[in-house]
């Protein structure tokens, strides 16, 4: 962890942040993690949830520590069954 952040912050490594769409609502970010670990690190992972249910809206994010794991995921998980459902995997576009 200490040693990404040493490479980011000198070599200008830039962290991927990936939007996952059509999640199943029993979806949790522990679970989500797990799945994604199968391209390389994941630096977090959030599902994102109804404020005032809880629920999961269905989607969420993933940040992966560099470009070349961030793709690999996308090539790799787009598409791919998670709890049932066929995901989506693209890179997140960044908020307004």
């Amino acid at each position: 962890m200490v040693l990404t952040r040493i490479l980011v912050k000198y070599f200008r490594i830039r962290k991927m942040n990936l939007y996952i769409g059509n999640l199943a609502y029993t979806v949790r970010e522990q679970e989500l993690r797990e799945f994604f670990e199968q391209c390389g690190e994941v630096s977090s992972a959030k599902v994102i949830s109804d404020k005032m249910s809880g629920r999961s809206k269905g989607f969420g994010f993933v940040e992966m520590p560099n470009d070349a794991e961030g793709n690999k995921a996308i090539e790799t998980l787009d598409g791919k069954e998670l709890n049932g459902r066929p995901i989506r995997v693209n890179e997140a576009r960044p908020k307004d």
